[in-house]
């Protein structure tokens, strides 16, 4: 599921962050921020991308994504589970699938955000994999989606990754409309066909629907230019993990 020079990509990630959002005053306050303020951290998000991946290398594939899961987290096996259901007691395989994040989207107030990267398997095969990530109350991140696909050629890594961060809504925009944070439907632990979650702010949102067939439509939007821009749109067939 899922090659950059990390250390010089990281820092062009601290560059991103300091040009887009000012100091993280009172990171965890619900109210709307101020007019050109924000908490996003891709730099944060990032290093957690390359801690699971290193954590799957040196404890086991699964054991990694049991521990950086979220609570509601769901995953494709091929239809929708509740990941931690899914994963638990699952044997780890004897080595683990590699990746690599290239590209992250954050929410303005850094409570959302999307990765995106390379994955290679044992076998040879290779993919992209999509994570959505949730930022907890203690500041760390857990993902809430994962999702990925195989590719008959693997992608080309780029020579840093990318970061995008949501424009910060003002405060004449009001509140977001619906409940706050990234939630995903599920009933009696049993992940719908449908899902949905979206940034304390309103400023990054995202939704996934599974066909019948298990094949599966994922879209993740961000807050540019004062509209909703989808950033996002993918189609995986049937079989797709």
């Amino acid at each position: 599921m899922r090659r950059a020079p990390l250390a010089v990509a990281l820092l062009a990630l601290a560059g991103v962050v300091a040009a887009t959002s000012a100091s993280p005053a009172r990171a965890e306050r619900r109210r709307m921020p101020p007019p050109g303020t924000g908490t996003a951290n891709p730099s944060a998000l990032v290093a957690t991308e390359i801690a699971f991946a290193r954590m799957a290398r040196e404890k086991g594939q699964w054991t990694a994504f049991r521990e950086y899961a979220d609570e509601e987290a769901v995953m494709f096996a091929p239809g929708p589970v509740i990941a931690r259901d899914w994963l638990k007691g699952r044997k780890d395989p004897p080595r683990p699938v590699q990746w690599q994040p290239h590209q992250v989207w954050m929410s303005c107030d850094g409570t959302l955000g999307v990765t995106k990267g390379a994955w290679q398997r044992p076998d040879g095969s290779t993919g992209y994999f999509t994570t959505i990530w949730k930022r907890q109350k203690k500041g760390t991140f857990r993902w809430v989606l994962d999702q990925g696909d195989a590719l008959a050629q693997p992608l080309e890594a780029p020579e840093m990754l990318s970061a995008s961060v949501a424009d910060c809504p003002s405060r004449r925009d009001g509140p977001p409309p619906g409940s706050e944070g990234a939630i995903v439907v599920e009933t009696a632990r049993v992940a719908r066909p449908q899902g949905s979650g979206r940034s304390d702010d309103g400023t990054l949102t995202w939704s996934y629907a599974v066909a019948p067939d298990n094949s599966r439509k994922i879209m993740v939007s961000l807050r540019k230019g004062g509209d909703m821009r989808e950033v996002l749109a993918l189609d995986v067939a049937a079989g797709g993990r």
